[in-house]
């Protein structure tokens, strides 16, 4: 890659992955507007391996927190943290099905196009819109459960279809059962470690097994994604800690319908 074409990767994704308006779709739209050659799917997850040490780093007293109830797991000891951690373990079970099922039967390649983004971009945006308007906010990651978990953990296996948003459906659903924005938001972004964390290993298996080394336009692709995820987390839970997500809905509209007027060339002399 170029590194004009890093720095652009590095932005998007640090900004998309943790907004809810699909990370995976808009590095997809990222060769299909500039000419650039497609960065590939182990590039995409490896700037998602950047986007996942912002997280660890804005909520590093949860993961603390949840890594003590690990240990104390281990002694045997349940404690609320140590809950939480079983939880989230669980609820990442069923992406990691999809995602592997997806990768043996070839599909993923299939799903990486712009009319599926533009699709999905609005389908999700009025489910994300109406889970805000009817979601109650009475609960937080205190009251979680392993069924509202496992539910979060279902919708979060959708994310893998690009213009879905990872964060994005976890959220809705989280809104759906009840949970304020803050705290949706912030499930949602712990709920993604072990996912982003999985997918990265596997990415940096297949570079070991193929007897090369992960690039080094890809290495510093991630690293400066995580700058801007770690701007693009703090950004969030301000809003969400303010107003609502129409905002987002707004824009995945937006974007799912301009998509739409290249695909059928509504706008004259611009295609994609």
């Amino acid at each position: 890659m170029s590194p004009e074409q890093i720095i652009v990767l590095a932005i998007v994704q640090g900004i998309t992955e943790f907004l809810p308006i699909s990370s995976s779709g808009h590095l997809i739209l990222i060769p299909a507007f500039t000419g650039w050659p497609d960065q590939g799917i182990a590039a995409d997850v490896m700037v998602h391996v950047g986007s996942l040490a912002a997280v660890i780093v804005y909520f590093w007293r949860d993961v603390l927190a949840l890594a003590g109830g690990v240990l104390n797991l281990c002694r045997l000891r349940m404690t609320d943290h140590g809950r939480m951690a079983i939880y989230i373990v669980l609820a990442t079970i069923p992406a990691v099905i999809f995602g592997l099922f997806l990768k043996k039967s070839g599909m993923s390649a299939n799903l990486r196009s712009v009319e599926i983004i533009a699709w999905n971009a609005i389908i999700f945006g009025i489910v994300l819109y109406v889970a805000d308007l009817v979601g109650k906010r009475v609960r937080t990651m205190e009251n979680m459960t392993l069924v509202s978990a496992m539910l979060i953990g279902l919708s979060q296996a959708l994310a893998l279809i690009p213009g879905t948003s990872r964060s994005g459906i976890t959220m809705s659903a989280a809104r759906f059962l009840g949970f304020e924005r803050a705290e949706a938001a912030r499930f949602s972004f712990l709920l993604g470690i072990p996912a982003i964390a999985g997918a990265g290993a596997l990415t940096m298996a297949d570079f070991a097994a193929s007897g090369e080394g992960i690039p080094a336009d890809v290495l510093w692709a991630a690293f400066l994604t995580f700058f801007s995820a770690l701007a693009a987390i703090a950004l969030l839970m301000a809003i969400v800690k303010r107003t609502s997500f129409l905002v987002f809905v707004l824009y995945r509209l937006a974007l799912g319908l301009f998509l739409f007027a290249l695909i059928y060339e509504w706008i004259p002399g611009i295609t994609v």
